[in-house]
């Protein structure tokens, strides 16, 4: 799942769990289900933030070290 569709439905979730919208019954199954999109959510930008660091990394080096590099 992307991120994008992960998030947009983690904020439909909340708004229905505000609005009350969410029969008792369903509540333990979404909020089980919010619990996954966060983790899914966070994992994504982890590994974005780890990407991001390792550029600005190489770019740190040198303009030298990302010509052999690629």
């Amino acid at each position: 799942m992307k991120y994008t569709e992960a998030f947009a439905e983690l904020q439909r979730l909340v708004r229905e769990m505000e609005s009350g919208q969410i029969e008792v019954d369903q509540l333990g199954a979404q909020v089980k289900r919010a619990t996954e999109l966060v983790a899914a959510c966070r994992a994504v930008l982890t590994e974005t933030e780890a990407d991001v660091q390792k550029i600005l990394d190489d770019l740190k080096e040198g303009p030298n070290n990302l010509a052999e590099e690629h």
